[in-house]
């Protein structure tokens, strides 16, 4: 469960409906087969910081906030997202062969592949019979794109594993759909649920693809450069996994050298003096700045232009601490 202390300050105003919410997730995983129920509960008991939903709210116009019939449309989407990223957690720990998430051993760890792969898709069916309470057919649609988008982006990283000739572009399109869509729908959402014009519900979109582009590369960074104690992972696993990220991208893109060392990163005992070379390395201090770029794009979305009521304060706050979750 998120926790109110971990909200932005300008997005306290929100915590009443995020309790709502996750009520609403509780119930939404409860009532059907044990078999599922009890690996999806536990997923969601494991918690998380429930951004995706808080982007739905914040993206709102106010007005609707406070109307009680679409509040509860909000709701639905906002429990519909949330529900899409259990999924895609409970088998992107499955195809990646993870045994820990948040603290817990994963649902594949626990339960084995095939109850992994069931609980997967029990939590998208989930997520679409939540959304439908909206009786918006748009709304179904723009999720629908998103899931889509996000098993793509799940496709192009298993191609692309070990793959060190993988380009700048073939990442950043990665990112875009594996991260960055259910962002930037969460936003979608909560401009076309509440009501919002068009104009608004496409930069607010925008907001959110840019957020979630920045929240993915500094997430790579922190892989090579965070405290295991605060990432919940050994550093290198993206290295050990075959992931090729932008800061090793740019790192060898201006040290070709270091394709050797990568390409055995899980060959010996030098994980951990890789992942210190590569965290002091120009190329991760390239994706710092690229990250950056996209937090401002993001911020430019919402700053310069009609956003019908949305809570850019907040929003605003959002972007700045996908920033601060590195620094």
């Amino acid at each position: 469960m998120t926790s109110v202390t971990s909200l932005p300050p300008r997005a306290m105003s929100m915590t009443p409906l995020l309790a709502l919410c996750e009520q609403r997730l509780a119930a939404a995983v409860s009532g059907h087969a044990e078999q599922v129920v009890g690996p999806a509960a536990a997923t969601l008991a494991a918690g998380g910081k429930r951004v995706r939903p808080l982007l739905v709210f914040c993206a709102a116009p106010r007005a609707a906030l406070a109307d009680p019939a679409a509040g509860r449309h909000l709701l639905s989407a906002a429990a519909a997202v949330e529900l899409v990223h259990m999924a895609t957690l409970v088998h992107d720990d499955l195809l990646d062969g993870a045994t820990m998430r948040r603290g817990r051993p994963t649902v594949a760890e626990s339960h084995g592949a095939e109850r992994a792969v069931c609980t997967g898709d029990y939590l998208f069916a989930r997520a679409f019979g939540e959304l439908t309470r909206t009786g918006s057919a748009r709304a179904v649609g723009a999720l629908a794109a998103a899931a889509l988008d996000i098993s793509q982006g799940e496709l192009d990283q298993q191609r692309a594993a070990f793959d060190l000739s993988l380009t700048e572009e073939a990442y950043l399109a990665r990112c875009r759909r594996k991260t960055a869509a259910l962002f930037s729908v969460a936003c979608r959402l909560g401009a076309m649920v509440g009501g919002a014009g068009r104009e608004a519900e496409e930069r607010l979109a925008a907001f959110g693809e840019n957020v979630g582009m920045a929240f993915q590369i500094f997430d790579d960074i922190l892989d090579l450069a965070g405290a295991p104690e605060a990432t919940g992972k050994r550093r290198g696993t993206d290295l050990c996994d075959g992931t090729v990220t932008l800061p090793v991208i740019l790192a060898m893109r201006l040290e070709p050298s270091l394709r050797e060392d990568v390409a055995g990163a899980c060959q010996g005992p030098g994980l951990e003096a890789l992942c210190d070379r590569l965290a002091a390395h120009p190329g991760l201090a390239g994706a710092r700045r690229r990250a950056l770029g996209f937090v401002a794009t993001a911020r430019a979305a919402i700053e310069d232009g009609l956003v019908d009521g949305a809570t850019t304060d907040a929003l605003l706050e959002i972007a700045d601490g996908v920033v601060d979750r590195y620094s």
